[in-house]
């Protein structure tokens, strides 16, 4: 069986189970505890925090660990909102687990702005410069769209909101651009951003949120004070040190390529004159639309031999595809249409395999539906 389902998680890296092993087995103390043992492992955990830090090319600020990017996402824009007429703005493709709090904001009465989305998948810049003013508190926008490797020019969104209002906060939910994409914090006037350990072969389980500046952020839940006291709760230390060597393992320039490789040798197995797909930035994540059959039932189709999604992982029990939609694709388009997502760990030979599985697949299936 071949995976092609990245997007939604990755295989853990089997060389971390010696790290989990060990903080679970035989330094499993709790780092908030006062005797020595567990002050051993407060120094680990702060050196987990620099790790990260490091590899998000940051040279000011916090690692705020988490239990998900879901939650990670949850405290950047809960954490952010402040009572008063102030504006906050996302773009129409976040992930679940942004737009969906941005709704209930909007719903409970809070202005609400949605960024349209261009046809390559970007957002559309001018219309954030059009939103943004003195009102505007906070801005969400996504590095790489989960749904189709679309990715955002961050550099250009902080320059456009900090123009117009310098005292802005900026999250970015970098989740599926972390460990995959170059860049570097240096180079963006940015205040918050989310990771997840499990999109680039860590544990499932837990994720960070990198804050610039701990006093913008107020704590969602109450309890005994980890974590700057932005996130009480023991911290899950096994699967910390499990993603901070994960991280600092990853070569994500020599990565890249590779990627960009694989997705150009599948494509060349794919027949384009009969399938579709979306031309973004990311190689490691690939939409195509099979026309005359459905993606969920290519998928089925399929799961034995090549395992590909239809979306993102956290909505695939809902109808349409809201991403695609923004990006102007009508319902025919997007109802015959899967994700396709990669690793750097995959060989070109299994890629073209998958490829070929995929074409002979969708043609049997297209001549008994047809």
């Amino acid at each position: 069986m071949i995976y092609l389902d990245n997007a939604a998680t990755t295989k853990m890296n089997e060389t971390l189970l010696d790290v989990i092993k060990d903080f679970s087995c035989e330094r499993f103390y709790n780092a908030s505890a006062g005797y020595s043992f567990a002050l051993s492992n407060s120094k680990s955990l702060n050196e987990a925090r620099e790790t990260i830090l490091k590899k998000l090319g940051a040279n000011k600020g916090d690692v705020i660990f988490t239990g998900s990017a879901t939650e990670a996402n949850n405290l950047a824009i809960k954490g952010s909102i402040r009572e008063g007429k102030w504006q906050y703005i996302f773009s129409i493709g976040e992930h679940p687990s942004v737009y969906n709090v941005a709704k209930e904001m909007q719903e409970s009465g809070r202005e609400v702005k949605f960024i349209s989305l261009q046809k390559n998948g970007q957002v559309d810049y001018i219309e954030l410069e059009e939103f943004v003013n003195e009102k505007t508190r906070f801005v969400s926008i996504m590095l790489v769209n989960n749904e189709t490797g679309s990715l955002n020019d961050i550099a250009k969104i902080s320059k456009i909101v900090k123009s117009k209002n310098p005292a802005a906060i900026i999250h970015v939910d970098a989740v599926q651009g972390f460990c995959k994409i170059p860049f570097s914090l240096q180079k963006w006037d940015i205040d918050l951003l989310s990771i997840s350990a499990h999109k680039f072969h860590g544990p499932k389980g837990v994720a960070a949120l990198y804050v610039k500046n701990k006093n913008s952020l107020k704590s969602i839940m109450a309890g005994g004070g980890q974590e700057f006291g932005l996130r009480s709760g023991t911290e899950n230390l096994p699967a910390i040190m499990a993603m901070s060597k994960c991280c600092q393992g990853v070569d994500v320039e020599k990565n890249y390529e590779k990627v960009l490789n694989l997705r150009s040798v599948f494509l060349s197995n794919i027949d384009l004159k009969r399938v579709s797909y979306v031309k973004t930035e990311s190689p490691y994540i690939c939409s195509l639309s099979f026309e005359g059959v459905n993606g969920e039932t290519l998928m089925r189709a399929l799961e034995n031999e090549v395992v590909i999604g239809t979306g993102s992982a956290c909505s695939t029990k809902k109808s349409g595809n809201r991403v695609l939609e923004a990006m102007g694709f009508d319902a025919k388009y997007i109802k015959s249409s899967v994700r396709v997502s990669f690793n750097a760990y995959q060989t070109e030979e299994e890629v073209r395999k998958a490829a070929n599985i995929i074409m002979k697949t969708y043609e049997e299936l297209y001549e008994r539906l047809k």
